[in-house]
């Protein structure tokens, strides 16, 4: 199945990331969210990556116009009848999602591919709420999206091969690297990156400085540093992930308090 016009659920920093992620690959996206002015934000977004590609001489000002043309905002699902995919990126909360994949059967094809950028909630408890879970995959991406070249495709149980076969097909046609992994709490790359993080904040509560671990780490040859990429994630993000996790698998996985406690205060990050 080819892809040929998508929807994304979420205009925020991911929601936005994705959506640039695709427009780039010459595939027109449909940008939703709730409030006008959070698509806008959402629209400003994409145009300020491409905007980055720009002055990088990676592509001209009128390529750039051609892009951000496939890109249109929405606050409702009209034109959802016919899109060949969604891609759910909404907060890390199993009924906030159940919710809105039951919204999307009345509004989407009975082929439409619906798949969650889920980083950690069970795929099979989303595809239970649809009459249609063969068609309901996990497909998580990175923040950020347009230069994390890895996407975690997740099936759940009763995820159909053909629709695998197909979110493979699509990842690579907007030039990701697709690996397949097991539907559980974290899923792969979360399973072994927030434990790291969770380290860090560790180190942090006893009193460590963030600035001095994140130059160690870069030193020692990591992108960035803990504390730099707790900020790219969202420390929302992060906090709300270490508790599935912490849930899921027990002490072992216990959450650092300085993590809830900046949620709690209000920090989230870049956003």
């Amino acid at each position: 199945m080819y892809i040929y016009k998508v929807a994304v659920i979420g205009a925020g920093a991911m929601g936005a990331g994705i959506a640039q992620v695709i427009t780039y690959a010459g595939i027109p996206v449909i940008l939703k969210d709730v409030k006008e002015d959070v698509v806008e934000r959402g629209l400003k977004t994409v145009r300020s990556i491409y905007h980055g590609r720009v002055d990088k001489g990676k592509m001209t000002a009128t390529e750039m116009e051609q892009k951000m043309a496939l890109v249109t905002g929405a606050t409702d699902y009209s034109g959802f009848s016919d899109v060949d995919l969604v891609i759910e990126a909404v907060f890390e909360d199993i009924a906030v999602k159940q919710k809105l994949f039951c919204e999307l059967e009345s509004v989407c094809s009975e082929n439409t591919l619906l798949t969650s950028n889920t980083s950690s909630l069970p795929i099979s408890a989303i595809a239970a709420m649809t009459k249609r879970p063969a068609k309901v995959i996990g497909l998580h991406f990175f923040n950020p999206a347009p230069a994390m070249k890895l996407v975690e495709i997740i099936p759940g149980l009763a995820t159909s091969r053909e629709t695998i076969d197909d979110l493979v097909m699509f990842a690579e046609s907007i030039r990701k690297i697709p690996i397949r992994v097991t539907e559980c709490a974290g899923f792969l790359v979360n399973r072994l990156l927030m434990p790291y993080l969770n380290e860090a904040a560790m180190a942090l509560q006893e009193g460590a400085q963030a600035k001095e671990v994140d130059e160690a780490m870069v030193s020692f040859g990591m992108p960035m540093g803990p504390f730099a990429l707790l900020d790219t994630i969202g420390i929302d993000i992060s906090a709300k992930v270490s508790e599935i996790l912490y849930d899921a698998y027990g002490p072992r996985m216990k959450p650092a308090e300085i993590l809830g406690a900046l949620y709690n205060a209000g920090f989230v990050g870049i956003k």
